[in-house]
């Protein structure tokens, strides 16, 4: 039996229904119920919030996971990084007013919630950096000269676009990944080892 971290949300059900033609199906999961966690014939599910998975998994409450490549590169959790199962791709972007001009002489104010990826890559750029350290609606900072950039995830750029902003560089694509338990991998290599292979052949076509 594994024990599997989901994230809650549209892309958690598209990560079911790739386990589920893996043969890992746990199918009361799809019932209408209160219940917090479900058992399949291979595997044992649980919902949990998306920035959440890593905790479980590092920690041993579940064997494997699936989060965002954000998530693991701002926490940096002591697991094993599997699969891109190229879902839910966006980018890491660094975005700004349309009419910002950067003055490398002062301080770049940045604005995120993704703090150790902002200053990973402008401590490689030897860029003078402030954090401003924000949980949500990141986008408002520039507007209101709380910031010069932000530091955030980019879908469609619909919202960046709508509100004069733009990205203006990419750090990193983001997806979807499944990540392992080190402890746990080394328990369940064989169950763990047919997971990611089947997985493997929908993410390449070949299911």
């Amino acid at each position: 039996m594994i024990n599997v971290a989901l994230p809650k949300g549209r892309l958690g059900e598209k990560v079911y229904d790739m386990f589920a033609r893996a043969g890992f199906e746990c199918p009361s999961i799809l019932e209408n119920n209160r219940k917090l966690i479900f058992e399949g014939d291979k595997v044992c599910c649980f919902w949990v919030k998306p920035s959440d998975v890593a905790i479980y998994v590092e920690r041993g409450a579940a064997d494997v996971g699936v989060v965002g490549k954000d998530i693991i590169l701002e926490y940096q959790p002591d697991v094993y990084e599997m699969l891109d199962l190229k879902l839910g791709a966006c980018r890491m972007c660094v975005a700004t007013k349309k009419d910002f001009h950067d003055d490398p002489e002062k301080t770049l104010r940045v604005a995120t919630k993704f703090s150790r990826i902002a200053r990973r890559y402008y401590a490689e750029k030897c860029r003078d950096i402030d954090i401003i350290h924000l949980n949500g609606s990141i986008e408002l900072a520039p507007i209101l000269g709380l910031s010069d950039v932000i530091v955030d995830i980019v879908e469609t750029g619909k919202t960046l676009l709508e509100n004069n902003l733009e990205p203006i560089e990419t750090i990193v694509p983001i997806s979807a990944r499944l990540i392992a338990n080190k402890a746990a991998y080394k328990f369940k290599t064989g169950e763990i080892g047919t997971l990611i292979r089947e997985l493997n052949r929908q993410v390449n076509g070949n299911d």
